[in-house]
């Protein structure tokens, strides 16, 4: 068998297996909770603050460390892991020091491509919470740190790089690369009056906080950019940077931020020359409303007002836009989203017109995710040059928490008219990430 019907069986399994996991995720997981009911949680009991949405250190930490209603469960894990987790309990209680770790892998393959047609990446990533300041109550300060390792598996390209080869305007993939080392938070976050006030000051990822909705997580959820961060924005890469918050006349807040646009996670150091001296800056400010606070990335309604300046050491003209985003959760199973962007074509955007629309459903009684998204965009004009043809996304992902710290998440891509290629009029991406947190 040659190399393209290698590719090409690889292909099949993946969509095969995701056929098979939505179908026969649910029986298995009523059967083994059925028998599992009271085994004992490895959880931890702590609350870590935060000041960003669902990919923030401080939310990834809290969600990893609830207790999970997975397909299977192992009472000899669990008893193996229990000490390590009340480690961790016993650390964040006496000390403020919350940490996790995780391992995450994705593969991605494309149906039709011009070079590469198949890509693969790991992401190795310790992250942590330090309370140094007013624990357990509402107007905490913590440092904030995060530590990666992005790099390849087996494959001439990261998931990153596919959608160059492909000829799409955009990522297929946001996070997969393989940059190497990377330091990609290191900030302090503080909260004043009741929490009504906070700000972050460091190392930031803008998409932490900005534009933020409930199934922005491109490690738990949708892999392409359009359905995570707003592609008519062009979110600059982690760097120095600050944000302020505040709420005011009951859930409505205003958050406002300014961050490095020549951001490099890689070589941190260097970001104090580029914000410093360079002083070309990504400037946001978002106004918003939210049922509750602790539903503020699940129930939320906010438009997003920005302005990139010009790099020139990168030739990339300056910009500004707007983002508008809905989302509300319902009966906690359905989350449906509205999300849509303008920019002038400057910034180094994606895209400079989209409109997207989606689902996210969680089914009862286990801790999985299916999510459904549809995209429609104009390719931004200062990125990619002028008369390109209007791209559209669909995206489908079943996120199957197949053991209780384990989760494996199948994923389908089509995108039609690429508008970097015109010679496809459609082309199928098929994924497979796994994530393992420690």
């Amino acid at each position: 068998m040659n190399l393209h019907s290698n590719r090409l069986a690889i292909l099949h399994f993946i969509a095969t297996g995701m056929l098979a996991s939505t179908i026969t995720a649910p029986a298995i997981a009523q059967e083994t909770l059925k028998n599992n009911s009271n085994e004992k949680s490895i959880t931890t009991n702590y609350s870590v603050p935060n000041f960003g949405g669902p990919s923030s250190v401080g939310s990834q930490i809290n969600a990893d460390k609830s207790k999970k209603k997975a397909a299977y469960r192992f009472d000899g894990m669990t008893k193996y892991m229990q000490p390590y987790y009340d480690f961790k309990d016993r650390v964040a209680k006496e000390n403020g020091f919350a940490f996790g770790a995780d391992y995450n892998a994705l593969y991605q393959g494309a149906s039709e491509s011009a070079g590469q047609d198949h890509a693969a990446s790991g992401v190795l990533r310790l992250y942590g919470t330090w309370t140094l300041v007013g624990r357990n109550t509402p107007d905490h300060g913590s440092l904030v740190f995060k530590v990666e390792n992005r790099h390849r598996l087996g494959t001439d390209i990261a998931p990153q790089q596919l959608a160059d080869e492909i000829g799409y305007a955009g990522l297929t993939a946001i996070t997969f690369s393989d940059a190497g080392w990377l330091l990609t938070n290191l900030y302090w976050q503080q909260a004043f009056n009741d929490n009504r006030i906070a700000f972050v000051a460091g190392i930031v990822d803008t998409t932490d906080y900005s534009d933020v909705y409930g199934l922005i997580s491109p490690w738990t959820g949708f892999s392409n950019l359009v359905f995570s961060v707003n592609p008519s924005m062009p979110t600059p890469n982690q760097g120095l940077g600050a944000a302020v918050r505040g709420s005011f006349a009951g859930n409505y807040y205003l958050l406002a931020g300014i961050a490095d646009a020549n951001g490099d996670p890689g070589d941190p150091l260097e970001g104090f020359n580029t914000f410093f001296d360079e002083r070309e800056y990504f400037k946001s400010i978002e106004f918003g409303w939210y049922s509750s606070f602790g539903n503020r990335f699940d129930d939320n309604t906010h438009l997003t007002i920005w302005q990139a300046d010009e790099r020139k050491a990168a030739e990339v003209p300056e910009g500004w836009g707007a983002a508008f985003s809905f989302n509300k959760k319902f009966n906690e199973r359905w989350l449906p989203f509205v999300r849509a962007g303008y920019s002038d074509g400057g910034g180094g955007s994606s895209l400079e017109r989209t409109l997207g629309a989606g689902v996210g459903y969680f089914p009862q009684g286990r801790s999985d995710t299916l999510g459904i998204g549809l995209n429609w965009g104009r390719p931004a004009s200062g990125t990619y040059g002028d008369g390109l043809d209007d791209q559209y996304t669909a995206e489908v992902y079943y996120r199957l928490q197949l053991f209780q710290h384990t989760t494996i998440t199948p994923d389908i891509q089509y995108l039609v008219n690429p508008a970097l290629n015109p010679e496809e009029d459609n082309i199928w991406v098929f994924g497979l990430r796994g994530r393992i947190v420690f």
